[in-house]
């Protein structure tokens, strides 16, 4: 068995997917949309053939995101090595992202960070 997607409700859809593509390389499909209910959304393809579907509706609730909540909390994104960690935390800071935490080396042996993404929603970089 396998995880097949994980999806996520986002106000700006073409700036969620723009930010998945440029940071983390994803491949979008096309996208979808259906003229009846206007919901809109992409499929993202990474490296390792994990999916994300980010969705757009207008009946969406947009309630305030705090990082301790209940829920999906975080996506953790696998790069390889300490140096790209630290790479593209600097980077995706420089681009005006905040950095939660990190980079560091945590208490159960990951090395990570933490990042404010897109919309507010938490990003790990991780080894």
């Amino acid at each position: 068995m396998k995880v097949e997607h994980i999806a996520m409700y986002v106000n700006d859809l073409e700036k969620a997917r723009d930010f998945f593509v440029k940071y983390f390389n994803a491949v979008s499909n096309t996208g979808y949309h259906n003229k009846t209910t206007n919901f809109c959304s992409y499929f993202l393809t990474f490296d390792d053939g994990a999916r994300i579907e980010l969705m757009c509706h207008p009946d969406m609730q947009d309630t305030e995101k705090g990082i301790r909540r209940t829920g999906l909390i975080h996506i953790a994104f696998s790069v390889g090595s300490k140096e790209k960690v630290d790479e593209l935390t600097q980077i995706l800071k420089n681009d005006g992202y905040k950095v939660l935490s990190g980079p560091r080396r945590t208490g159960d042996g990951y090395y990570e960070s933490c990042i404010a993404g897109i919309e507010g929603n938490q990003i790990e970089i991780t080894i």
